[in-house]
């Protein structure tokens, strides 16, 4: 029988929770959580998104995408704008304070980073990178 660390899964799984729980402590002070965070990094890759579209891309229920954008829009991180296509949506953009958060949090996310891969040397963090890139195809948008 196989060893739980022998399973690559697993230790995907465990190395996410941890990325999480190190993420979720440096964001304790601003209020908000990893998933915020995730949302204002897609968002400032582009010029706004769709609710469905922020659930398809950063894989979040989209009953749960709701709450996250009014929590962003509370704190002047991100607002609803009438969507250019379809006056019945609403496109989520981010705003100049969301993209200063980003800006303010770039280090502590450095630090998270450097944490999780401290046993690995540059070069090795290089091809871990692309090889999650590789492994991630087309779930990361």
């Amino acid at each position: 029988m196989r060893g739980l660390h022998a399973d690559t899964g697993y230790l995907l799984y465990r190395l996410g929770l941890r990325s999480g729980q190190l993420f979720n402590t440096f964001l304790q002070e601003s209020g908000l959580r990893l998933r915020h965070y995730a949302m204002l990094r897609y968002l400032a890759g582009c010029e706004g998104a769709l609710q469905r579209e922020l659930s398809a891309r950063l894989g979040y229920d989209p009953s749960a995408i709701v709450g996250l954008v009014d929590d962003l829009e509370r704190l002047t991180f991100a607002e609803r704008r009438p969507s250019p296509d379809d006056r019945r949506s609403r496109t989520v953009v981010l705003t100049e304070a969301g993209r200063a958060f980003l800006r303010d949090t770039d280090e502590a996310g450095l630090r998270v980073t450097n944490e999780l891969t401290g046993p690995l040397t540059a070069a090795e963090r290089e091809v871990l990178h692309g090889l999650l890139l590789r492994v991630a195809g087309d779930d990361l948008g």
